[in-house]
């Protein structure tokens, strides 16, 4: 006698445990191709002329100030406009520690960044008791007030500024290795150190600010930018948030200022703490690449470049025509130019966005228990 037995379905297997993600894989081709980019860049002293390196260092710095700028706005909702204080603190502190402490200017860099952090400690007291368009304009003010002091200090030129000595780069650490080992002339040398270190800086910069969106602290940031008062009461601690992003964003633009003027050595305070230098162009940068978007000042500064190589000629017309193409981009593309991008193609090079992955969802996709 037989005994007919009927199969059992298999037992499916155990849905996944949701995960939440954030990389893409076009993300990652393009993490791969950032770092032989920039090793690449780093190279560039030997390869091209001191004038496409000097352009380059411009592009650098201009980008690292239109991250920070980024971080402030885009995320945090600081509209500032008186980064130049950062800028001009930075750079007068290069020049303080070098001229009147002989320090070498590799040294005096990272503490002319910690010398803006500590300024800003009692703008902030002040600032922070603003809001909207009253912030931005104390800022302003903080700034302008911030030039008008470093314009009495006489030991370094007064209002009308002063220079470094040609010793202090001549023999800053690394130009006579530069010099013996590659035959540099001691003016090229020094500006493959200040390209280095720009290109360093903004790569901290760009991690910096990349790692910061991906953790507690971004998510809570994206919260205080959408919504503070519902921020507070899931319990984000909205101004310690704004207080370290405004502390962290003062020291690189500190770096920053240092640099620049380090390459320039030449320092004045109408230049150091010059709105439309070192904040209006960096507002524009992030405004048509796109506000709160690693991407957009990446953008942003490649276009700026080449408008200004192309519109420069045109005198007063220049900035007229910068300030055009800023309003329609703001009418038209309120995200930027790389707004419109990720809309239409759904690419982010920096992905911030939490995805959520696997259990039922993904088990679905494949088929689910039926197949």
């Amino acid at each position: 006698m037989t005994v007919q037995t009927e199969t059992l379905p298999k037992m499916t297997s155990r849905p996944q445990a949701w995960r939440v993600e954030t990389r893409t894989r076009v993300s990652l081709l393009f993490s791969i191709a950032a770092i032989l980019f920039v090793l690449l860049l780093a190279l560039a002293p030997f390869l091209v002329s001191r004038g496409v390196v000097q352009d380059l260092f411009f592009i650098f710095t201009m980008l690292a100030l239109a991250q920070c700028w980024n971080l402030l706005a885009g995320y945090a909702g600081l509209i500032s406009v008186g980064q130049q204080l950062f800028v001009g603190c930075g750079a007068y502190a290069l020049f303080g520690f070098v001229i009147l402490l002989g320090l070498d200017p590799i040294l005096a860099i990272p503490l002319a960044g910690l010398f803006a952090m500590l300024i800003a400690l009692p703008t902030a007291f002040f600032a922070f008791r603003l809001y909207g368009p009253y912030f931005a304009i104390g800022t302003w003010v903080i700034a302008e007030v911030g030039r008008l002091l470093f314009a009495q200090w006489k030991a370094l030129g007064g209002g009308t500024g002063t220079s470094l000595p040609r010793e202090a780069t001549r023999d800053m650490f690394g130009v006579s290795l530069l010099k013996d080992w590659f035959s540099m002339r001691p003016a090229a040398a020094s500006d493959a150190i200040a390209f280095w270190l720009a290109l360093l800086v903004l790569v901290l910069t760009i991690g910096f600010a990349y790692r910061l969106l991906r953790s507690k602290q971004g998510l809570g940031l994206a919260a205080v930018r959408d919504n503070e008062t519902a921020a507070r009461a899931l319990g984000v601690d909205a101004r310690r948030l704004k207080l370290a992003i405004y502390l962290s964003t003062a020291f690189i633009t500190g770096l920053v200022g240092a640099l620049i003027y380090l390459q320039k050595a030449r320092i004045s305070p109408d230049a150091a703490f010059s709105l439309t230098d070192w904040t209006a162009y960096v507002v524009f940068i992030v405004v048509i690449g796109g506000i709160g978007a690693i991407e957009g000042p990446i953008l942003g500064v490649i276009l700026f470049f080449l408008l200004q190589n192309a519109l420069s000629s045109y005198g007063s017309w220049y900035l007229l025509l910068l300030g055009a193409i800023a309003i329609i981009t703001m009418l038209f593309a309120p995200k930027g130019i790389w707004g419109l991008i990720t809309d239409r193609t759904g690419i982010e090079l920096f992905p911030v966005r939490r995805t959520l992955r696997g259990g039922s969802l993904e088990h679905m996709e494949k088929g689910g228990p039926h197949g």
